[in-house]
């Protein structure tokens, strides 16, 4: 085995047993955020560790056979069994070793993660808004194939069946894992509805996928918020609720405004707000961190340009192509209901791939 791979493996295993030590402490018994923390990552480590229990005794089947073969009182038959023997435990070891691979790579820690997704109509005017519109009903029928529940926190409607911009809460087990690969630039090339003439016109919706943020991962200070309440509002600004159930909340450090109306209790509409809020405090931090990180908000969604894009969907000709994982899907309709497994399952591999290639 490579040496460098064996010694990531090593490392993992020793980790796995500092786990279970912790989790046999009383002071982390007690404290249960930290106690769930240290129990995922145990069993996300526990496959990779049977995985080297195996790979240990399959070698030391290999030094036994090998014992054999050097015996020359062992007799022509033991000779042949322990060379069929060999050959067999040799293949076994070249499996799981490629098994190894594919565990050591480093898991993005936020894939389990629920997630906040905005889109936001960019270039086109209305035809991109009501693209924003089909956009999140897509991702509304991909997110229950997998399961997962999805919660409106703020729209902005154009009256037209479209969004300006629209912010959900997705929420289950591997949400970000399965959403991440949205954010950027998505191009659409069709007749718009409102075109006379037949010509096809390219417009842009923005995607932004971000993890949700734990209370114990990034602490708020109450101080620093400024709250506002109002009435909800729905197209054309009448009013959808007479009560002040709608909430505004600016996070004054770093300016980042959140609100959300979509509930009619305050309550609930403070909540929705507050998990938002910490996953754009923890992306407008990464920005002033690193801006070329690919996670950056800003580096995510770009200008909404038509030049900078992700993805296109061409009508037309029932294509959608993926320009990072170079897909080319001629079933647009299937895709536009929610049947984006291809596509994700080619970037994955593609990314996949490049972080193996740096091991």
């Amino acid at each position: 085995m490579d040496a460098a791979l064996a010694k990531r493996w090593e490392s993992a295993v020793s980790r796995f047993h500092e786990l279970t030590d912790q989790l046999m402490d009383p002071s982390v018994l007690s404290q249960s955020a930290q106690l769930r923390k240290l129990t995922k990552e145990r069993a996300d480590l526990e496959q990779g560790v049977k995985l080297f229990e195996a790979y240990r005794e399959t070698a030391k089947q290999l030094e036994e056979a090998a014992q054999i073969l050097s015996d020359p009182s062992a007799g022509q038959e033991l000779h042949r069994m322990a060379a069929d023997e060999t050959a067999a435990l040799e293949r076994s070891q070249r499996d799981m070793e490629e098994q190894a691979k594919e565990f050591l790579i480093p898991k993005d820690p936020r894939d389990e993660k629920s997630l906040v997704l905005e889109i936001r109509a960019g270039t086109g005017g209305d035809e991109a808004a009501l693209f924003a519109g089909q956009l999140f009903r897509l991702y509304t029928r991909y997110a229950e194939k997998k399961g997962l529940k999805i919660d409106t926190v703020e729209a902005s409607e154009t009256g037209i069946g479209g969004y300006k911009n629209i912010v959900a809460l997705i929420e289950g087990k591997g949400a970000y894992g399965y959403f991440k690969y949205e954010a950027g630039v998505h191009r659409v090339q069709r007749v718009p509805v409102t075109e006379a003439s037949g010509r096809i016109h390219t417009s842009t919706v923005t995607v932004a996928v971000m993890p949700e943020v734990d209370e114990v991962d990034v602490k708020i200070d109450p101080m620093d918020l400024r709250i506002d309440t109002f009435c909800s509002s729905g197209a054309g600004g009448q009013s959808v609720n007479t009560t002040k159930s709608a909430v505004r909340i600016t996070h004054i450090p770093t300016g980042v405004v959140v609100s959300c109306q979509d509930e009619r209790s305050q309550l609930k509409n403070r909540t929705k707000a507050m998990r938002t809020l910490r996953a754009r405090i923890v992306e407008a931090e990464r920005e002033k961190q690193d801006a070329v990180i690919a996670q950056n908000r800003k580096s995510q969604v770009g200008t909404g340009e038509r030049s900078e894009k992700v993805r296109t969907y061409n009508f037309p000709q029932n294509r959608v192509t993926d320009h990072r994982a170079g897909v080319t899907l001629h079933k647009l309709e299937l895709v536009m209901e929610g049947d984006l497994d291809d596509i994700v399952q080619a970037l994955k591999a593609q990314q996949q791939q490049a972080e193996a290639a740096t091991m």
